[in-house]
């Protein structure tokens, strides 16, 4: 049996919905975990670049919620309850030092938001690959996102390589990092 291009439209349409919230899934549990790497980096030299960086997944996350809506779906708010605490229980982990922060939390939370915006860059691709069956999105405006995930992720880049030799000085140093 064969759908007519009317039935595989109908079927498409609540994946789509599904689709975009397990992107905003990410993207809530990607804006807690840059909003706490920012905290712990204020006073160093990537403060700046942090809090702008939060401010931009901010932004990229309102822009999906936008979309979502746009594209007349409803937000799943079970799935953002889950993305919130499951980047709460991420906080869990062994890093090497008992009572202060390490340079390799860092390092593996810096990754962590780079596959994030992996993903993201991957979102607006997805949707811009769309934008001819969906009149509603907005082409010219999913370029701008995908240009600034990609200028997100030369940062994160730039950050990570930071702070792998931040650790690197500290071993050689005799610190156990």
């Amino acid at each position: 049996m064969t759908l007519s291009s009317t039935e595989s439209a109908g079927r498409a349409k609540p994946l789509l919905g599904i689709y975009l919230n397990d992107h905003l899934a990410g993207a809530t549990g990607g804006l807690e975990l840059a909003r706490r790497v920012a905290r712990s980096r204020r006073g160093t030299s990537m403060e700046s670049d942090l809090a702008e960086l939060v401010e931009e997944v901010g932004q990229d996350r309102a822009e999906l919620v936008r979309i979502i809506r746009t594209l007349g779906f409803s937000v799943a708010r079970l799935k953002l309850a889950v993305a919130w605490l499951g980047e709460k229980l991420s906080r869990f982990k062994l890093n090497g030092r008992l009572l202060r922060g390490s340079p390799l939390s860092t390092l593996i939370e810096l990754e962590a938001m780079s596959l994030g915006v992996h993903g993201k860059a991957a979102g607006w691709k997805t949707l811009r690959a769309m934008c001819d069956r969906l009149p509603r999105l907005d082409a010219g405006k999913l370029e701008e996102l995908l240009d600034r995930a990609n200028r997100q992720l030369d940062l994160l880049e730039r950050l990570r390589t930071e702070t792998a030799e931040e650790i690197a000085r500290e071993r050689a140093g005799g610190q156990v990092p």
